[in-house]
């Protein structure tokens, strides 16, 4: 009882200080339109079980369209950049409209790096270069690196990381570099960074080896990066660009670009529905192009002639088990002894290795090859005491990166790690290129260009630098409490009986961390449904999620859920596979589907969780690995 008065008088101060706020913005409004807008937005975000409308009322917006009563921006693509766009438009007070070919971060924005980072790279090169545009770079980024964890703060958290040296010089080398990077972060600095000698690193860094490169390690120098839940951040962006007000659709695929009737302008685009197979039309002042490594294909859907933007790059990633890193201190080595770089990052109780950076075909399902990740395995080697084997790879993900090119620039040395927004035909409007870290102001850039393209008239300027996603507000680290304390996880057993469970600490960080504010909601399935079973021994998922995703996180799919909405097929290929036939029988029931339908659920799965080349995937012969063909 007590608890309950507690949170009562929590509930009670929480509404006072809401109250407060709306009457701060209400006299800030008189003076500063935006204010109050950003306030409207909030309210609406923040609001207790905010959740988006159903996926059949954003068709019907969509297709509600017409040329006489547009929308004034369609985005194409719901990767990181084109949720964002959505969001920044529709918190303008603009109609708007998002189309995805397949679900919302099904691309690139799923298989980053995991980090929010600045660029530590940029700055040496601006450094040495004297390049005074990479150093530009460098400021962008830490300053939308703090914003997007102040905007997400249960998805994502500052990361210290680890850079080993093995001589004094760079000791000196890395220890001023970092100081300089923390100089540039200025107010928007995570954490100082700092030396560490030998035996405090490897008290920090158990594995990390002593001696290496012929050399003995003389120390480390720490710096914080950001770390995130990528997909989950972009799937969140989705829901709030929803909750705020824009039509967003997964699965709806744009044939084709209308042009107006002198063929000089593009008004919208025809839409084919993936899971009814119906098609539409729906109309849009602006359509901006957000499609990633395939914003080529969109473009040349209106010029079929138009030069190419997109340089693709490939970036494997692979887990390990835990032991590989210490939870909260990331390894980053900037040069290995081929130049390339290499980083241990922990992650949802795992550890991600990476990366590689190569030429890569564009494909929809990109897999890693055997050699890249041999690659990651004898780069990482060199600076552990363990055994690296390649039989512990529990995933290993491909991921491609769509650098970059200005098409009106007279050379390739354009290519860059920047953004592009670009409108090669009027009505259409290109963003593409930057990094996961920059995708707010990348869409910024991008509904600016809109506005000017479509002479639109938004009621407020940008909000999105201080407005959280769903989930962000009223969260706090300590908000898992709340989870453990008051909710129990009901489990079904085989005979159908129904035996409560705790809401153990493992479960209740996973939940406030993967669902924020929103949690609660979640818990409350698993408690009153009888769905707070764990779907893969050793993980904190639980059936609760895949109903409240199916329900309110437009997850359509088995891969929707495995891959996007929780991460399991990007943490343990082989428990994901295990888990596939639960997550179809509980997202059947939640969207009616036969027999043929789970039947199809389940291959699709399967073939998916076959791209992810876990130890399980490969195969092996005379004692040596070779990759599958």
């Amino acid at each position: 009882m007590a608890t309950w008065r507690l949170r009562r008088a929590g509930a009670a101060l929480a509404a006072s200080s809401t109250l407060a706020a709306v009457l701060a913005a209400s006299s800030a409004s008189a003076t500063d339109p935006s204010a109050a807008a950003l306030e409207a937005a909030r309210q609406r975000v923040a609001r207790s079980g905010a959740t988006p409308p159903l996926r059949d009322a954003q068709r019907a917006a969509l297709a509600g369209s017409t040329p006489a009563e547009p929308l004034d921006v369609l985005v194409v693509g719901g990767g990181a950049t084109g949720c964002g766009v959505a969001l920044d438009a529709a918190t303008r007070g603009l109609r708007v409209g998002l189309v995805e070919r397949e679900d919302f971060s099904s691309g690139t924005s799923s298989r980053s790096t995991k980090l929010i980072h600045g660029g530590v790279r940029y700055l040496e090169k601006a450094v040495f270069n004297l390049d005074y545009g990479q150093l530009k770079l460098v400021f962008h980024a830490l300053k939308e690196r703090k914003q997007v964890i102040e905007n997400a703060p249960h998805l994502c958290h500052a990361l210290p990381c680890m850079t080993p040296c093995f001589n004094w010089f760079e000791v000196v080398y890395y220890w001023f570099g970092l100081k300089l990077y923390d100089l540039v972060a200025g107010r928007r600095l995570l954490h100082l960074s700092r030396y560490y000698s030998v035996d405090e690193s490897v008290e920090l860094f158990p594995t990390l080896a002593k001696n290496g490169h012929n050399c003995s390690l003389k120390g480390t120098v720490v710096y914080y990066d950001g770390q995130m839940n990528d997909s989950r951040l972009n799937v969140g962006l989705a829901c709030t660009a929803a909750v705020v007000g824009a039509a967003v659709l997964n699965y709806a695929e744009v044939v084709s670009l209308i042009k107006d009737e002198s063929g000089e302008r593009i008004i919208g685009a025809r839409v084919r529905d993936t899971l009814s197979g119906k098609e539409f039309e729906t109309f849009a002042k602006v359509v901006v192009n957000a499609a990633g490594p395939f914003c080529d294909s969109v473009r040349k859907m209106a010029d079929s002639t138009v030069a190419p933007m997109i340089c693709p790059s490939s970036g494997v990633h692979i887990v390990l088990p835990d032991y590989y890193s210490p939870e909260g201190m990331g390894l980053i080595v900037p040069k290995t002894k081929d130049g390339r770089v290499v980083f241990m990052l922990p992650w949802l109780g795992r550890t991600v290795a990476g990366t590689t950076d190569s030429n890569t075909a564009i494909t929809m399902l990109p897999e890693p090859h055997e050699d890249e990740i041999q690659f990651i395995l004898d780069a990482i080697s060199d600076y552990l005491n363990v055994q690296v084997r390649r039989s512990d790879v529990l995933s290993a993900w491909s991921g491609i990166r769509p650098l970059a090119m200005d098409p009106s620039a007279k050379n390739t040395e354009s290519i860059s790690r920047d953004h592009v927004v670009f409108e090669d035909y009027p009505g259409l409007i290109t963003i593409t290129g930057g990094k996961w870290t920059t995708y707010r102001s990348m869409a910024e850039d991008a509904v600016n260009a809109a506005v000017m393209s479509g002479n639109l008239k938004p009621a407020n300027g940008c909000l999105t630098d201080n407005l959280h996603i769903v989930g962000g507000y009223g969260w706090d680290p300590a908000s898992f409490t709340v989870l453990a304390q008051n909710y129990k996880r009901m489990k079904k057993t085989y005979g159908g009986k129904v035996i409560p469970g705790a809401m153990d600490s493992a479960v209740s960080k996973h939940l406030s961390h993967a669902y924020g504010s929103l949690a609660e909601q979640v818990a409350t399935i698993a408690q009153n449904e009888g769905l707070g079973k764990r779907l893969a021994h050793g993980y904190p998922f639980l059936e609760a999620e895949v109903a409240y995703c199916a329900r309110y996180e437009y997850c359509e799919s088995a891969v929707d859920f495995v891959a996007r909405r929780c991460r399991l097929a990007f943490l343990d290929t082989d428990a994901a596979g295990r888990a596939l036939p639960r997550i179809i029988e509980i997202l059947a029931s939640e969207h009616k589907w036969d027999k043929a339908r789970k039947k199809a659920e389940l291959q699709k799965g399967r073939e998916f969780l076959e791209t992810f080349k876990s130890s399980k995937n490969a195969q092996f012969h005379d004692g040596k690995h070779n990759g599958r063909s």
